[in-house]
């Protein structure tokens, strides 16, 4: 069951802005996230879940309170705290016997659940135990997904998304190679395992304009083993991924490109006049002294015949 929303008018100036913050907007910022524990979390699934909220700050919140609900049967718990919290993202844990060390990564779309996916963490390494130095928190990763079978498999397609939702931040235009500091490995294989790796990116000398690139193992080190899925219909997720119009670049008619890239185009003008047109200058088209003393008894001579034929009040 989806949230109920009831109309709500502010009545002090704190509470419009309270709720004009909740309004979708055009352009979006990080997304939030918030992690909780659901059923009987494990340890290793707690940490597992510690481990991807420090990767996640500052844009998330850890509830460590237990709460009794099995998401896939019962999501109102999710959509509830999603939306108290104003969170578009939702990371819980959970143990069973049936499902050990169990891993649940879903997002929401006007406060109901779109997409939720059940991982199995069966190999943990977590990030205290890699003895060197961090990243800073917020700084925004580069993410590889190696492997053919994200673009495959639809279920992998959807975690690719899902993946990406959660650890993009602000969108970048341009790119600083000193800036690149982080970066977030995703690797998938035939037997449905999803390899989870993170690494420091550290620039070494090369000899040459390009710096050498080391890349340092800093956690969490994570074997996920996917599970179950709810996912939404592609009509639902055609909605919640449309563009609004204001953001969709205008079309620009008349222009076409060629088989070679070539930009070709139309360009409509007015009627030219031809008397009006500046030719090339030429001392041999000057005119002479008699010449301009012709023009301007010309132009004197329609002056005065215009006045003789206005009319007289």
């Amino acid at each position: 069951m989806g949230v109920i929303q009831r109309i709500k008018k502010p009545t002090t100036r704190k509470g419009k802005k309270v709720l004009l913050s909740k309004e979708p907007k055009a352009i979006e910022g990080p997304k939030q996230c918030i992690f909780l524990q659901a059923r009987n979390p494990s340890e290793q699934a707690r940490n597992v879940l510690k481990d991807m909220y420090n990767l996640k700050k500052p844009d998330a919140a850890y509830l460590s309170r237990k709460n009794d609900f099995v998401p896939f049967e019962d999501a109102s718990v999710v959509e509830k705290l999603c939306y108290k919290k104003e969170a578009a993202l939702f990371g819980i844990s959970s143990h069973s016997k049936k499902r050990p060390h169990n891993i649940i990564l879903g997002r929401t779309f006007n406060y109901n659940i779109l997409d939720m996916i059940e991982l199995g963490a069966d190999k943990f390494k977590a990030m205290s135990e890699f003895h060197n130095m961090k990243v800073l928190a917020g700084t925004k990763p580069c993410l590889l997904f190696n492997g053919p079978a994200w673009d495959l498999n639809q279920d992998l397609k959807r975690l690719k998304s899902l993946f990406t939702d959660f650890f993009y931040r602000e969108k970048v235009e341009t790119i600083r190679l000193q800036g690149l500091e982080h970066v977030l490995s995703f690797t998938s294989t035939q037997d449905g395992t999803i390899y989870v790796r993170s690494y420091r990116i550290l620039l070494k000398k090369s000899g040459q304009r390009t710096p050498r690139i080391e890349l340092e193992e800093i956690g969490p080190s994570i074997d996920f083993k996917l599970r179950r899925t709810k996912l939404a219909s592609d009509d639902l997720y055609k909605e919640a991924c449309k563009v609004p119009r204001e953001l969709k670049p205008l079309p620009k008619k008349n222009i076409s490109t060629d088989a070679f890239g070539t930009k070709m185009g139309r360009v409509h003008m007015g009627r030219q006049d031809i008397n009006r047109l500046q030719t090339r200058k030429m001392k041999g088209l000057k005119k002479s002294a008699e010449e301009k003393k012709q023009m301007l008894l010309k132009k004197k001579m329609a002056k005065k015949e215009a006045k003789k034929t206005q009319p007289v009040n």
